[in-house]
């Protein structure tokens, strides 16, 4: 049998600077964890903002913790053009020369001149784990998911090694919802 692997929908959602978070939410605030998630030492946040482009607003969109040393909004292209942003394709973090927009809290605004991208679909692994899989970081592989109905092959997925990760793809909604995938997923290496 195939080594397979946890594959999770990474939906719409912010990181944010310290900086940024005071202005949004107020001085001195601190994100408050409402749901811890599979790589650790991240959390989804009880805190949202508006995200607004020049065509539309996405409300009430999740901030993920912990703070950031930069901004940055991740979008599926579908979430990217429905506001009117500009959102690249990128690896979390490579957000030179990206997608703006403004953000909006209860506090304040945050004018993002560049940070929105469309996150790159990704394999989380430790060092052990690649060395398991016979991959190593910063590889592009193609991944088997298999969903009923709609399964597929999801290529130029890129392998992210850390001792600080956790086993797992990570798609966003528009992959999610082309391969029909819901409840527990798997994926397979295939290349």
């Amino acid at each position: 049998m195939a080594k397979q692997f946890i594959v999770e929908t990474s939906a719409r959602h912010v990181h944010v600077t310290a900086q940024d978070l005071e202005t949004l939410f107020g001085k001195g605030y601190q994100l408050t964890p409402k749901k811890y998630l599979s790589q650790p030492g991240q959390f989804a946040s009880e805190e949202r903002v508006d995200v607004v482009g020049p065509k539309k607003t996405l409300s009430r969109v999740s901030i993920l913790g912990p703070l950031r040393s930069a901004t940055q909004v991740e979008l599926s292209l579908t979430d990217a053009r429905s506001i009117g942003v500009t959102a690249p394709i990128r690896e979390s973090g490579d957000v030179a020369g990206s997608g703006a927009c403004k953000l909006v809290g209860p506090c304040g605004e945050v004018e993002v001149a560049e940070g929105v991208i469309a996150a790159k679909r990704h394999i989380h692994m430790t060092p052990e784990d690649a060395a398991e899989f016979g991959v190593a970081d910063k590889q592009i592989v193609s991944v088997k998911v298999n969903t009923e109905g709609r399964g597929l092959i999801f290529g130029d997925v890129v392998v992210r090694v850390s001792p600080k990760f956790s086993l797992a793809m990570h798609i966003d909604t528009d992959e999610s919802n082309a391969a029909g995938a819901s409840g527990n997923v798997m994926g397979e290496i295939v290349e």
